[in-house]
């Protein structure tokens, strides 16, 4: 169970706040979404879940499994099972993506004391997954992202979720840049890795998402804190009537 307990966060070099307070509980087996507005600390809870720099947490705490994750570095977050899908996921030159996640799935498995899997081991389980999550692991003999359609990006990410094998997974507004048919395509990944062992909290502005990642819940995130909780009905009521309401209020 992920537990946010009166999370508050500013920027390391600034005085700025940017989440003032933000309790939320996701249990395994579910899935939630935070829905807010530009400037509204979406992004910024992703990125504190995952340990990135540039943030400093003044008070609260974020609890995993009952532990508090605030002081590990990311590749601890990573082994105790957090994953974090970007919403521009890097580009990297001269690195194949076969190469970059036998790298990455080996790296986590050593830290939760699995044996490394081998050349041979590794082509097989990851060709398995990919064609469970109907990905063409061709894609894999490119470098990094490098070159890839949004479509692309978004579906080696799901591949990359579905080898690491996280128990908590964030997806930072993952719908971004894609079309129609590749949001389908992703949103079926996102599903088939769906259980009851996993949390996932899908970050996002749009509605359209949640036609296809059908939530447990969904949290309204503005000024720093959730100011109302529903379930996927509360999704198609912001379309329709946007945050104007729930600015300024607390839940």
């Amino acid at each position: 169970m992920l537990e946010i307990k009166n999370l508050h966060v500013k920027l390391e070099d600034e005085d700025k706040v940017i989440l003032k307070g933000l309790t939320l509980t996701v249990p395994k087996g579910e899935v939630h979404a935070i829905m807010g507005p530009n400037g509204s600390g979406k992004s910024t809870l992703a990125y504190v879940l995952a340990g990135r720099d540039g943030y400093e947490v003044t008070d609260g705490d974020i609890l995993w499994n009952g532990e508090s994750i605030i002081g590990m570095e990311p590749d601890e977050r990573a082994a105790k099972g957090v994953f974090l899908a970007f919403q521009y996921p890097m580009e990297i030159p001269g690195v194949a993506g076969l190469t970059f996640l036998r790298t990455a799935t080996n790296a986590v498995r050593k830290r939760r004391d699995l044996p490394e899997l081998s050349t041979p081991d590794f082509l097989k389980v990851v060709k398995e997954k990919a064609a469970k999550l109907n990905i063409d692991i061709q894609m894999l003999k490119r470098p990094v992202n490098v070159g890839f359609s949004g479509g692309e990006k978004k579906r080696s990410e799901i591949l990359q979720m579905a080898m690491l094998e996280p128990t908590l997974c964030v997806l930072d507004e993952t719908d971004s840049g894609l079309d129609i048919d590749a949001l389908r395509i992703v949103s079926d990944g996102v599903n088939a890795l769906r259980s009851p062992d996993r949390a996932m909290l899908v970050i996002t502005h749009y509605q359209r998402l949640l036609n296809h990642i059908v939530p447990d819940k969904v949290h309204v995130l503005t000024d720093g804190r959730i100011q109302k909780t529903g379930g996927k009905e509360l999704a198609l009521e912001l379309e329709k009537s946007g945050y104007a309401d729930y600015t300024g209020k607390a839940a």
